[in-house]
């Protein structure tokens, strides 16, 4: 059991919550975060996670080196914060991502 406090929170404490996600939702987080249109506002509405609890969840979920590609990927990418995101972003997947084939 860990017990290094980060932010005033314990992070076995983080890990317990972590962990408490059943296996879909922590799989629909993870692709979320993988997903460049998805801001971390839209994960933070459905499953209460901040972006720095994000960042701690893949950090504990990713492999270490799946987790440097990813912080590579979304690091000063606009379109994974609502306020930085251009007007003509609309949605939160490209159009071609849901079609019927």
């Amino acid at each position: 059991m860990r017990i290094r406090i980060t932010n005033g929170v314990f992070i076995y404490e983080l890990e317990e919550y972590f962990m408490s996600f059943l296996i879909d939702e922590k799989s629909r987080i993870i692709e979320m975060a993988w997903e460049d249109r998805t801001p971390f506002e839209a994960i933070e509405h459905q499953f209460k996670l901040k972006e720095p609890e994000v960042i701690k969840f893949m950090r504990l979920c990713l492999t270490p080196r799946s987790f440097r590609l990813w912080r590579q990927r979304v690091s000063g990418r606009a379109t994974k914060h609502v306020k930085l995101r251009s007007k003509d972003v609309t949605r939160g997947y490209c159009p071609t991502q849901y079609k019927q084939r």
